[in-house]
């Protein structure tokens, strides 16, 4: 798995203008997050060419902030991303991130 924890703004801005990566917003003290991480991990798993981010709300609340102001997405947590050459594309939150969910929205972006 590629699963990098990003954990300052510094981090975002490095990979920020990127082609196509995800962003994972997890909260350690939500059995939600919980569920959903898990579901993110299997998938990571799955498809490993992607590139894929996380950052852990408690542990970085100012970069998470930072993501949600610099991409006008309401911040949630948990969270995906799907940023395309430097705007989101497509995001979800909570019960919606689950491994079939995530597929979805790969095959839609990279499989045609």
């Amino acid at each position: 798995m590629s699963n990098k924890k990003l954990v300052s703004i510094e981090d975002f801005n490095e990979i920020k203008d990127k082609d196509v990566f995800f962003i994972f917003k997890h909260s350690t003290t939500c059995p939600i997050s919980g569920s959903a991480f898990e579901e993110w991990n299997n998938f990571n798993d799955d498809f490993p060419h992607a590139k894929y981010y996380s950052l852990f709300v408690q542990e970085a609340r100012e970069l998470s902030n930072y993501i949600a102001e610099s991409y006008n997405v309401k911040h949630e947590s948990p969270q995906v991303l799907l940023v395309k050459n430097g705007e989101v594309v497509w995001h979800t939150s909570h019960w919606k991130i689950t491994y079939s969910n995530l597929q979805d929205i790969w095959n839609q972006h990279f499989t045609n």
